[in-house]
């Protein structure tokens, strides 16, 4: 009975998880900039229109707000949720879901007409008090590869990545959908990644920890929180919403 509470409780529950980054290649002018993430929404609601999450939000008091993939939920898409949550974000990267939604490009149309940026394959520099950083966005890989071709992702992302880094010795930020990309984002020297997609395990139970999660099986290696390896840092969001 105890369990079922907290599956129930967990499921429905908004949580707020604050991590500073630190690094001697941000820009003095970033010192403090915040960066408020959602991830995994599937449509989700949490209050009326959203109302609960759009609070939190706004006490964080974000200088941007991004979203990284599955706004919508492929099997039960409303679009108009989605347009009217991400009315508030000025950053979004694609997920999986929305690879699978047969209206994404009336919903990527809105959400551009609502003056979100939607970043499929691009970098754009992120200006500040005078200096900029690079924000990067990755299409989900399931928009171009299928099926058994999925083992061609790591040197597809590989690819993008270095061709949208350049030589721009800037700090790099990526949004990418997948956290089990890490070590493609570790090689391409990306600074920090913004990921969600694992759910922190689609089953997750309390001092353990995620015990599975898409694209990565049975106990994930990489389910929520901080990851780095060498100078990289990624961050996986748990995501709000379920499939």
């Amino acid at each position: 009975a105890a369990l079922i509470i907290w599956t129930m409780w967990s499921n429905t529950a908004l949580m707020l998880s604050t991590v500073t980054v630190s690094s001697n290649r941000i820009p003095a002018a970033f010192n403090g900039f915040r960066i408020a993430q959602i991830s995994d929404l599937h449509n989700a609601v949490f209050g009326e229109d959203n109302a609960e999450l759009l609070q939190i939000l706004s006490e964080c008091e974000p200088n941007i707000i991004v979203i990284t993939g599955d706004l919508v939920d492929a099997e039960h898409t409303d679009i108009d949720v989605a347009l009217d949550f991400a009315k508030e974000a000025v950053q979004i990267v694609t997920g999986n879901h929305e690879a699978s939604l047969s209206q994404y490009d009336e919903l990527k149309a809105e959400l551009e007409n609502t003056g979100v940026v939607v970043l499929e394959d691009k970098a754009m520099q992120l200006e500040y008090n005078g200096d900029d950083i690079t924000l990067i966005g990755l299409s989900d890989p399931s928009f171009t590869l299928k099926g058994d071709m999925f083992g061609e992702v790591p040197a597809m992302v590989d690819t993008k990545l270095r061709g949208l880094i350049g030589d721009k010795d800037n700090y790099t930020i990526l949004l990418s959908h997948r956290p089990e990309l890490f070590e493609a984002y570790v090689n391409c020297g990306v600074d920090l990644v913004l990921s969600g997609h694992a759910h922190g395990g689609q089953f997750r139970l309390p001092f353990i920890g995620g015990l599975v999660a898409p694209n990565q099986g049975l106990f994930p290696k990489y389910d929520a929180g901080l990851y780095t390896k060498g100078d990289t840092n990624m961050i996986v969001c748990r995501g709000l919403g379920n499939s």
